[in-house]
C-alpha cells in the first residue's frame, strides 16, 4: 500500500496545442496579447476602484474581487504555457503540477462563486432598491466575499491532497495546456473511483447549484424589468444584466464543455478550446464588459489614466 502511494514519474509532459504544430509562434504571441490584455485590464479596474470613493459600494466591491481574481486564473497557466512553447519544452515538475491544478481550480471556484454573488446583487438592486442599501450591507457583502473565498480554498485543497496519493503510470502525457484533474486521473494506475466522485461532487455544488441560482436571479430580474412602465428604464436594466449576462453564458458553457458531458464526446482539441475560454479568455473580456457600458467605471478609469500620465 506504501508503494502505491508514490508517484513514479518526476515530471509530466504538457502537449498544449498539438494541432497547431507549425504556428508555436502565433500561439505564444496570441495567449502573450491576450495575457497582457487582461492584466492590464483588470488591473485599472482595480485602481479605478480603489480611487474613486464614488465606486465604494457593493457592486464595485464584488467587481473588484472578480478583477482580483480574473488576474490570478491565467497566471496559473499562461506563464507556463509560454515558457514551454519560447523554450520548445513540454516538460511541466510533478510538484508543480499538483500546484498548478490546486490554483487553477481555485481561482476557478472562485470566478464562479462571485458571479453567483453578482447575480444575487443585481436582483436585490432591480427587484428590491428600496431595501438595497439596507440589505447589502457591509456585513453582508464582506461574507458574501469571504464565504466563497473559504470554499474555494478548501475544495481543492481536498482533491490535490487525494491527488498526490495517487500512483502515477510511465505514461505521463497530459493532452493539454495546463494539469487539469480529469487529465491526470487518465494516468493513474490506482483506483481513481473516488477522486472520480469528488470531481463530480464539487462539480455539482461548485457550478450547478451556482448555475441554478444565477438562472433564478435573472429570471426574476426579468420579470421585474418587464414591468418598468418606460422602454428607456427597460433598455438601461437590460443593458446593464445583459452583459453580466452574456459573461455567465460565455464562462458556463466553455465548463459544461469539459466537465458535464459524456466523455465520449470529449477530445484534447475541444477540451483545451472550451479551456481557454473560461481561463483566458473570460478574464480578459470582464473588464471590457463591465466597463464600456458603464459610466461611472469610465469616468473613474479616465481619471486614473489621466493621474497616471500626470505622474509620468
Amino acid at each position: 500500500m506504501e508503494k502505491e502511494n508514490q508517484t513514479s514519474v518526476s515530471e509530466f509532459l504538457l502537449l498544449g496545442f498539438p494541432s497547431w504544430p507549425g504556428h508555436q509562434g502565433l500561439l505564444f504571441a496570441l495567449f502573450l496579447c491576450l495575457y497582457f490584455t487582461g492584466l492590464s485590464g483588470n488591473l485599472l479596474i482595480l485602481l479605478a476602484i480603489a480611487a474613486d470613493h464614488r465606486l465604494h459600494t457593493p457592486m464595485y466591491f464584488f467587481l473588484a474581487n472578480l478583477s482580483l481574481v480574473d488576474l490570478c486564473l491565467p497566471s496559473a497557466t499562461v506563464p507556463k504555457m509560454l515558457q514551454n512553447i519560447q523554450t520548445r519544452t513540454l516538460s511541466i515538475s510533478y510538484a508543480g503540477c499538483l500546484a498548478q491544478m490546486y490554483f487553477c481550480m481555485m481561482f476557478a471556484n472562485m470566478d464562479n462563486l462571485l458571479l453567483t454573488v453578482m447575480a444575487y446583487d443585481r436582483y436585490v438592486a432591480i427587484c428590491h432598491p428600496l431595501r438595497y442599501a439596507s440589505t447589502m450591507t457591509r456585513r453582508l457583502c464582506a461574507s458574501l466575499v469571504a464565504l466563497p473565498w473559504v470554499i474555494a480554498i478548501l475544495n481543492p485543497l481536498l482533491h490535490t491532497v487525494m491527488m498526490a496519493r495517487l500512483h502515477f503510470c510511465s505514461d505521463s502525457i497530459i493532452h493539454h495546456f495546463f494539469c487539469d484533474a480529469n487529465s491526470l486521473l487518465s494516468l493513474s494506475c490506482s483506483d481513481t473511483s473516488l477522486n472520480q466522485l469528488m470531481v463530480l461532487a464539487a462539480v455539482g455544488l461548485i457550478f450547478v447549484v451556482p448555475s441554478v441560482c444565477i438562472l433564478a436571479s435573472y429570471s426574476l430580474i426579468a420579470f421585474a424589468v418587464m414591468k418598468i412602465p418606460s422602454a428607456q428604464g427597460k433598455l438601461k436594466a437590460f443593458s446593464t444584466c445583459g452583459s453580466h449576462l452574456s459573461l455567465v453564458v460565455l464562462f458556463y458553457g466553455a465548463i459544461t464543455g469539459v466537465y458535464m458531458c459524456p466523455s465520449s464526446n470529449h477530445s484534447s482539441g475541444k477540451d483545451s478550446v472550451a479551456a481557454v475560454i473560461f481561463m483566458i479568455v473570460v478574464p480578459v473580456l470582464n473588464p471590457f464588459i463591465y466597463s464600456l457600458r458603464n459610466n461611472e467605471l469610465k469616468g473613474a478609469l479616465k481619471k486614473t489614466l489621466g493621474q497616471t500620465k500626470i505622474s509620468q
